[in-house]
């Protein structure tokens, strides 16, 4: 019988927060350089990744810029949530920064070739905060996910800069056929597009075009253009008690 090193995720939890506090945190880099590389090393030999050395080199370099972007989707959610009172508040306290965070690290892994990492990340991220974005997903600066629970971003998904995406929103595949894994199976978001709460868009060939508002609890399975506002109509009455009942 087989053996899958289940007891990996356990090491891989605890690498993906110490690579978060490493990225924020001076003294923390300085404190876990050495012990990241090791754990990395441990992991990628457990699944028998080959130039592990090489991999974390390329991936070491990319950091800083890594970064860079995250401090432009910090300075978005600074700038579209009402409710936050600085900038330190977004690093600290809101999951869906954290979810950024992880899945900007575990994406440029995934584009270095290391597959099951990543993913062992986004699913650590997806069970602190709701939010499950897969590594594969390319997703542009100044991204701005408000609250996040229950988000679902599929991995061939392409969203452009200065998006937002509120609570329940779904990025998906029409089909799950395992053909078309090579496909492109999920939505394009394009610049400046508004996704409201619990939206679902599914398709590969489906664009939202740029600027575009998409209201909450609306279904979408055909292209949307720019400049476009979809809103989802139901009829709601409101009308006085009688007797009090």
């Amino acid at each position: 019988m087989k053996s899958y090193n289940v007891c990996l995720k356990d090491t891989a939890k605890t690498f993906t927060k110490r690579l978060f506090y490493s990225l924020f945190d001076c003294e923390q880099e300085e404190a876990h350089g050495k012990y990241l590389e090791k754990k990395f090393l441990k992991i990628v030999s457990k699944l028998e990744i080959e130039n592990g050395e090489e991999i974390w080199k390329k991936f070491k370099a990319e950091l800083p810029e890594i970064r860079k972007t995250l401090d432009l989707d910090a300075i978005a959610f600074e700038s579209n949530d009402p409710a936050s009172h600085s900038l330190a508040e977004i690093y600290l306290a809101y999951p869906g920064f954290y979810a950024i965070s992880i899945y900007r690290l575990s994406h440029a892994l995934y584009k270095l070739g290391v597959h099951i990492l990543p993913r062992m990340m986004s699913e650590y991220i997806h069970g602190i905060t709701g939010v499950d974005i897969h590594p594969g997903a390319t997703i542009g600066k100044s991204f701005y996910i408000d609250h996040g629970t229950g988000i679902v971003i599929g991995e061939t998904s392409i969203i452009g800069e200065n998006v937002k995406i509120y609570q329940g929103v779904t990025l998906g595949g029409i089909s799950v056929s395992k053909n078309l894994a090579s496909t492109k199976r999920h939505p394009t978001i394009e610049d400046n597009v508004c996704i409201y709460a619990n939206a679902t868009i599914l398709g590969g060939d489906i664009v939202i075009g740029a600027y575009s508002i998409i209201g909450a609890n609306v279904w979408i399975t055909e292209s949307v253009p720019e400049n476009s506002l979809v809103t989802y109509q139901t009829e709601i009455k409101i009308r006085p008690k009688k007797n009090g009942i």
